[in-house]
């Protein structure tokens, strides 16, 4: 009855943490081994049968036969072993016996021994449990409640298992405190000495493509696809999203009708903005799209290098640049494009900058241009694009002649200006590709 009885007393327990019957069988094996190496010193030649459904232990230690016992742990004469054995009689010296051990020579001792390590044994499958739940379920939105504020982050209970939410992923507008229920988006897991980190994120691209996913049923059929996502997580972001039926308008579908879709994510965002962007195969369209809301006049291109010079009217370039450089850089990274923006007329001024001969430069003296030229650097642009130390290879341009040369230079492309030229048309672009800022593809 014994058996039985700790069998249930166990069984019993693993049901409290929802331990199911094979992973209790195993832990009770692995128990019994414990208190046999606690016992004896060593349970290497033993070995442990549970079995849950009759409620049966067997337990079983395997020994040399031999004429004198020195090791009573791991050796048994002949004399021994027919005594607890008869059919032990057909063995000779050096053969194996099994001999059978009977659980309860342990007593009560077995269930304070055992214990500590049951409960430990237990703590280790449930945390197995958690990490591997969570570990398939990355990319997915939980919805949980905040129990713990930290400075550095937050903790988010969900049944037995604890989240965590660094400062980092979260939204920077949003306070969070005790019993506040919170959605969040599973980003990693991974297995530490106090069990599982599950981190969890309201800052990360995938939690705003998850959220259209819930609100746009289009997308989660595959109708519309999402591209590409930048944000500042709590201020804006941008989508590019594509439609692969012709009858469906993928930017419409997002927003809803009366932009029931859109809104019902930004409230989840903390108001956060959302522009989305339908794609285009054509880069130029696709820049245009993305700096909405500004509309450059003139776009220059270079795909090879993934660089786009984009010029707006001076009204429009801080929108196009956006406060902190927002909206720029949230555009180069929706389209991949590294993107510069400049005002016609200070693109104007750049360039002619760029093309003004050293000599011209104040502070730049004929001798010093001549030996420039004589290294083919003529221009304000050769020397910018010149290797320094391919410069002091010379032996007529020393460090300090070179600095001085770069100074005046500098001092030239920063000045005030004086006087702003007016023709627009004659942009000397090199290695660009020009096209005018076209917001819709024909």
């Amino acid at each position: 009855m014994v058996n039985r009885e700790l069998i249930e007393v166990f069984s019993e327990i693993a049901r409290e943490k929802n331990v199911d019957r094979s992973e209790l069988a195993t832990i009770l094996e692995e128990l019994f081994l414990y208190v046999i190496e606690k016992e004896y010193g060593d349970s290497s030649n033993c070995s442990c049968i549970v079995n849950i459904d009759k409620g049966e232990i067997e337990i079983y230690s395997e020994k040399t036969i031999v004429e004198e016992v020195d090791d009573y742990k791991v050796e048994i004469t002949l004399d021994e072993a027919i005594e607890k054995e008869p059919e032990a009689v057909d063995l000779e010296l050096g053969d194996p016996f099994v001999e059978v051990i009977d659980p309860r020579v342990f007593g009560r001792r077995i269930v304070a021994t055992a214990k500590q390590f049951f409960a430990q044994r237990l703590r280790d499958v449930e945390r197995n449990y958690i990490y591997e739940d969570y570990a398939n379920r990355i990319g997915e939105i939980i919805i949980g409640v905040v129990h713990q504020a930290q400075r550095d982050g937050i903790y988010i209970n969900i049944e037995q298992a604890e989240l965590r939410m660094p400062k980092m992923e979260q939204i920077r507008t949003e306070r969070y405190r005790r019993g506040d229920t919170v959605r969040a988006v599973i980003k990693s897991v991974e297995v530490t000495p106090k069990g599982p980190d599950i981190i969890v994120s309201r800052a990360d691209n995938h939690f705003l493509y998850k959220l259209f996913e819930l609100e746009v049923p289009e997308i989660e059929d595959g109708i519309i696809e999402i591209t590409s996502i930048s944000r500042y997580p709590g201020e804006r972001s941008k989508i590019i999203v594509r439609s692969n039926d012709r009858r469906i308008d993928p930017v419409g579908a997002c927003v809803g009708m009366r932009g029931s879709r859109i809104q019902a994510i930004v409230r989840e965002l903390n108001n956060e903005k959302i522009d989305i962007v339908n794609f285009s195969e054509q880069a130029e369209i696709l820049v245009t799209r993305a700096l909405s809301p500004a509309k450059p006049s003139r776009l220059f291109i270079d795909d090879d290098k993934k660089y786009c010079v984009a010029l707006f009217d001076d009204e429009s370039l801080d929108s196009a640049i956006g406060r902190n450089g927002m909206n720029i850089n949230l555009a180069s990274k929706l389209t991949d494009y590294k993107i510069d923006a400049y005002g016609i007329k200070q693109y104007e001024r750049i360039q002619e900058d760029q093309n003004t001969l050293i000599a011209e430069v104040d502070g730049i003296d004929k001798v010093t241009a001549s030996l420039f030229a004589a290294m083919n650097i003529k221009i304000v642009s050769d020397l910018l694009e010149a290797d320094m130390d391919d410069l002091l290879k010379s032996e007529k341009i020393n460090e300090e002649l070179l600095d001085s040369v770069y100074e005046s230079v500098q001092n030239f492309v920063e000045r005030e200006i004086v006087e702003e030229p007016e023709n627009y048309d004659d942009l000397p672009i090199e290695n660009l590709e020009s096209t005018n800022g076209q917001g819709e593809e024909e």
